[in-house]
């Protein structure tokens, strides 16, 4: 997923997406540890889309405190 993508994001469907990546995190270390493990690239994937979309939702929090303080 981009960074562009991720953006265009309302923070409603940020919070679902990052449930459903956390959810597929959740499937995929449960396929390694039966051994079933047929995608072992996703693991990087997954972790880098959780990190951006947390960056992502920690950036607008931040910057929706800041804005609140200098207007006060």
């Amino acid at each position: 997923m981009k960074v562009q993508e991720i953006r265009a994001m309302s923070d409603d469907e940020l919070s679902e997406e990052l449930l459903k990546l956390s959810r597929e995190q959740f499937n995929l270390r449960m396929q390694s540890a039966t051994g079933q493990s047929a995608r072992p690239d996703q693991f990087g994937k997954v972790r880098k889309d959780i990190a951006r979309i947390k960056t992502i939702m920690r950036e607008r929090v931040s910057s929706d405190a800041t804005g609140q303080q200098n207007d006060g």
